[in-house]
């Protein structure tokens, strides 16, 4: 047991405790508050007023899928073979010894979901890791922990020039409703019997059955339209990933009972799809009550800046209690594992960074990361 005291602690779920103190047991958080009992067996640690808030959470990697500065050697993160790859799991190509989940861990990111890239219309299965670890099935949080498709330019630009579809955006929503109604017709077969399994189908089945959600790339406002029909037209559930123009219809969006990522607004405008980035998306979901997280798309933007995103979103009209959220409770709500991390409350893992001052001042440093009441990052070492 290790009994922290004398902190400012930041909850998560937008309360703050001053002079706080909690107690960690078996990895997970035991108390926290102003007045708790200190076991006889506890080991204490005097934080001095320096700052606590959860681990950090970036909903929208590429972490070990995607090497930074290898290459062709470390670019396991799109099946280009096809157009529609459902039966790929990023599992299988995620080396957890790549130098980003070290940065990840200094720059107090303790749960990462690592996703294949957006070339392909459907592109594969996803994964929730924590960031300490050397055998990726030992980080695993959630598993699988959503589909990923995308809309828009990238599978026009990957698949288009093959000859194969989607050259058009009419090709890409009818791809996706002939693979959901395969999926549809695959599903009643076993049920009835059949005993021929199909990998790529089984996936989308799971989408079907709500097993997991559907987690779209879509950047321009017409693409998001189309995929809110989609999630009309199949009843299934979904997150927008990136949301690019969604200021332009937040309040449609809010319509649709479904969570975004946003990000990475600290990238260049370097496609058309990104012509209106800007901070400016998440003042108006925020306004129009829809929950989203911020994402680095790591590598597009270095996770060690997830904090900084945060950082920038408020210089630009963000409340910090929203910030804060989008990385930390409203990210684990994204993402499925709220009832786990995400927040710092008895029962939940602890997951947690010692900062040396205000954490939205961008002069600030993580001292410390914690993950599952393991010190895993310590500034100086």
């Amino acid at each position: 047991m290790i009994f922290f005291t004398n902190a400012k602690i930041y909850l998560g779920n937008g309360n703050i405790v001053e002079n706080g103190n909690f107690l960690i047991k078996d990895g997970q958080f035991e108390q926290v508050g102003t007045s708790i009992h200190i076991p006889k067996r506890a080991k204490v640690i005097d934080l001095k007023g320096k700052i606590v808030t959860p681990g950090l959470i970036d909903v929208h990697t590429h972490l070990g899928v995607h090497e930074a500065g290898l290459g062709n050697e470390g670019q396991d993160v799109n099946e280009t073979s096809c157009e529609v790859t459902a039966q790929v799991r990023a599992l299988d190509g995620i080396n957890p010894r790549e130098g980003g989940f070290a940065d990840a861990r200094k720059a107090g990111v303790t749960t990462v979901q690592i996703m294949p890239g957006s070339a392909n219309i459907i592109g594969g299965e996803m994964v929730v890791l924590k960031t300490k670890g050397h055998i990726v099935d030992q980080m695993i949080l959630r598993e699988p922990s959503g589909l990923k498709a995308a809309t828009g330019e990238n599978p026009k630009r990957v698949h288009g020039p093959k000859n194969r579809m989607a050259e058009t955006r009419m090709g890409i929503a009818a791809r996706f409703r002939e693979k959901l109604i395969q999926a549809m017709n695959y599903q009643l077969k076993i049920e009835t019997g059949g005993n021929e399994r199909n990998l790529e189908l089984e996936n989308i089945g799971k989408v079907l059955r709500k097993e997991i959600p559907l987690r779209i790339h879509a950047h321009r406002a017409d693409d998001i339209v189309t995929v809110l029909r989609l999630k009309r037209e199949f009843d299934f559930d979904l997150t927008i990933e990136h949301c690019t123009e969604g200021h332009h219809i937040a309040e449609f969006i809010a319509q649709h009972d479904v969570r975004v990522s946003v990000g990475p607004t600290m990238s260049s405008r370097s496609k058309v799809e990104l012509a209106d980035k800007g901070w400016h998306t998440l003042i108006a979901l925020e306004k129009a009550g829809v929950p989203f997280s911020i994402t680095t798309d790591h590598p597009v933007v270095g996770i060690e800046y997830l904090m900084t995103s945060a950082i920038l979103a408020v210089k630009n009209g963000l409340t910090e209690d929203a910030a804060l959220s989008a990385i930390t409770l409203n990210a684990a709500k994204h993402l499925g594992v709220d009832h786990q991390v995400g927040s710092i409350e008895p029962g939940k893992d602890a997951d947690f960074v010692v900062w040396n001052g205000d954490p939205f001042d961008l002069r600030s440093s993580v001292l410390q990361t914690f993950i599952n009441g393991e010190c895993v990052f310590e500034k100086g070492l």
